[in-house]
């Protein structure tokens, strides 16, 4: 199981990291609708992982059978390289690449809502998305909340996985 964990684990992480900075390394300016479209797409794909990790080791190294309980196991630990891969990720972009990423989605999302609501309205739901970004948008909690959402994914496609790949003989 080890051996199998690390390998696809690996790859899950490896992918993570890359297909989400894809666009920066490649200085695309992405706007925030297309880049959370971009960002779930690669969380996604990365933990396509899980599947091929489960089945890899249902079929060639446990004989042909894997418990739901293995396989949820299994799922997750490698769920949980991916979760690193793209957490680490939208640490660099936030402290690096673009560190005025809080500022400038702030700003995207008040211009949105300007639009959108009523004066009155804007300024009670202006007021609680500057108070929310100022408690919640630090680069390390923005990754951790990252690394909670791809965790919670992989939770989802290892129950499905497991679901479709378990055999007991």
């Amino acid at each position: 199981m080890k051996k199998t964990v690390i390998r696809y684990g690996l790859y899950a992480l490896i992918s993570g990291f890359v297909l989400f900075g894809l666009p920066f390394f490649l200085g695309m300016g992405v706007d925030y609708d297309y880049g959370e479209l971009i960002g779930y797409t690669s969380m996604i794909i990365s933990l396509l992982f899980v599947f091929f990790g489960i089945k890899h080791y249902r079929d060639k190294v446990n004989h042909g059978k894997i418990s739901l309980g293995k396989a949820l196991a299994i799922g997750m630990l490698i769920a949980l390289f991916s979760a690193i891969g793209v957490a680490v990720m939208d640490y660099v972009y936030t402290t690096q690449i673009n560190p005025d990423f809080a500022s400038d989605y702030l700003e995207y999302k008040l211009n949105g809502m300007e639009t959108a609501l009523s004066p009155e309205e804007f300024k009670v739901e202006s007021a609680k998305l500057t108070k929310q970004m100022e408690d919640y948008g630090s680069p390390g909690f923005m990754a951790f909340m990252m690394l909670a959402s791809v965790l919670i994914l992989g939770f989802i496609i290892s129950l499905i996985s497991g679901l479709i790949l378990q055999r007991k003989n």
